[in-house]
């Protein structure tokens, strides 16, 4: 009964919540940095001794468990369809990862050494009220990001499902198509998104029982996944005979281009690697990133690139999806089996990224904006609910690219932010941050009127020029700009944090 009244809230609590958003304060709790008459609760306080419970080994589980994913595994596929083929697509995976390692050291560093999450930290940087154009921007685009991974990870569950009933995948369509989701669609979505709900709530400092899962089953079934489609086409294929069919300066700024979404996949952890490596034990654990985090990243890619290659050999076309391959599994008892314990092992690795990515970074911004009211739970329930169904993920999927493009162009602003926050800490400020002004509005990072101008200047000052490039991705037929701009623009990421 102890439990019960723990988690459910009793009948008047909840007539109360639906009368009077008073109902829904948080107790007030004594800061242990903030002023008295700031509003602040535990999750925004630096994280105390007995919770860095981060270890070298934590951090290695963390990014295995983050980019070993669908998204990693088709990584290759972008590159090669533009026209360059797979000798430039592994440097291009190796490099491209390891500038991103580069500020995600930097700036994982702070974390690590002041236990506070990047809504505190950029504080410092933008000052007190400017940093919630940067927290605002980062909490949206998570929740963006949780929504769209929740309806590719849908896949998973209907390919589970068809595995044990194969009767789920002949059930009649009652949607209209316009919505971009049928009927067995939208029952895997919803599976997905309700099984994902809880294990969003685990605390960060208990999430390495969840790493330690995902690094056991993805590697195998991916590595498992190569080994029988490359057995069954009795070799690598013929993807590694595909000559180049660029050439000169156009496959120099593709090779930019590449290298520059690969980078910029990851630009919001380059911003948010604080919310993580604050429960670090100490500063040096988080090092290893800087060498493990290219060595992961292309050896999942690689592994995508030579499965698809052999998959041309068995089904006569280059399948970049693994579970589009297991649904070929699906003619027999035997590989029924195998496809659904594997759609299983790639269902985790979905949740273990958006976890890890998006709701735990949503959940510290939106615990900043709103502490009243919200903490890091909340700030997940709140997460999977917007970004799960506000959003409408899947018809983003289906017909918004416009959209899509916009939001992948994002990096244009979260490049410099990373940049702005990595300089201010190492150069200007040499590692030396008052941590109790950080959480009082009248204190020295106030700056002036709550604004760094020195930070919305160089801010400024990088997105202006890249902002062209932007609009010409999203809109090509009614943007013209130059050459110049538009290369410029292939390489947004890297510009925009150096």
């Amino acid at each position: 009964m102890h439990l019960i009244s723990k988690y459910v809230p009793s009948q008047e609590t909840i007539k109360a919540r639906f009368t009077t958003v008073k109902a829904w304060e948080l107790p007030k709790q004594d800061s242990t940095l903030a002023p008295k008459d700031v509003w602040s609760n535990h999750d925004m306080d630096p994280v105390p001794i007995e919770e860095q419970t981060w270890s070298i080994w934590t951090w290695m589980a963390y990014w295995a468990t983050d980019m070993i994913n669908l998204g990693t595994w088709e990584t290759a596929s972008a590159v090669i369809t533009v026209g360059l083929n797979w000798r430039d697509a592994i440097p291009i995976m190796a490099v491209g990862t390891s500038c991103f390692a580069v500020p995600v050291v930097l700036n994982g560093a702070i974390g690590a050494g002041l236990h506070v999450p990047f809504s505190i930290v950029v504080r410092s940087s933008f000052g007190y009220y400017f940093g919630y154009f940067c927290i605002i921007s980062r909490s949206i685009l998570a929740m963006f990001w949780l929504g769209i991974q929740g309806a590719n990870g849908a896949q998973c569950i209907t390919l589970m499902l068809a595995a044990i009933w194969p009767s789920y995948n002949r059930i009649p369509n009652h949607i209209d198509p316009a919505q971009g989701i049928d009927t067995k669609g939208m029952i895997s979505y919803f599976l997905f998104w309700i099984i994902q709900l809880p294990l969003l709530l685990i605390p960060p400092t208990r999430l390495r029982w969840l790493f330690i899962i995902k690094l056991v089953a993805a590697p195998i079934t991916a590595i498992a996944t190569t080994g029988w489609v490359v057995h069954k086409a009795g070799g690598g294929g013929e993807l590694f005979n595909l000559p180049e069919r660029v050439h000169g300066s156009q496959r120099v700024y593709l090779w930019l281009s590449s290298m520059s979404s690969v980078t910029g996949t990851w630009a919001t952890l380059a911003c948010n690697i604080p919310d993580f490596s604050r429960y670090a034990r100490s500063s040096k654990g988080q090092y290893i990133q800087l060498p493990f985090l290219p060595i992961v990243f292309t050896a999942c890619g690689v592994l995508g690139i030579v499965t698809t290659s052999a998959s041309y050999v068995v089904y006569g076309e280059y399948i970049w999806n693994p579970l589009d391959i297991m649904e070929h599994w699906l003619d027999n008892p035997g590989g029924r089996a195998a496809a659904f314990f594997a759609a299983l092992s790639w269902y985790v690795a979905q949740v273990g990224t958006n976890i890890t990515a998006n709701s735990i970074s949503a959940a510290n911004d939106l615990t900043v904006l709103f502490p009243r009211f919200i903490n890091i739970k909340r700030g997940c329930v709140i997460a999977a609910i917007i970004g799960g169904w506000v959003i409408v993920p899947w018809r983003i999927l289906s017909s918004a690219q416009t959209f899509l493009a916009f939001m992948g162009g994002y990096s244009v602003f979260l490049a410099p932010m990373a940049g702005i926050i990595a300089a201010d800490y190492w150069l200007v400020k040499r590692q030396n941050i008052d941590v109790p002004a950080l959480y009082d509005p009248r204190g020295r990072y106030r700056y002036d009127y709550g604004i760094n101008w020195r930070a919305m200047i160089a801010f400024v000052v990088v997105v202006g020029p890249l902002l062209p490039g932007l609009a010409f991705s999203i809109n090509p037929g009614g943007t013209h700009i130059n050459d110049g701009i538009k290369h410029l623009y292939t390489f947004d990421w890297l510009f925009g944090f150096v």
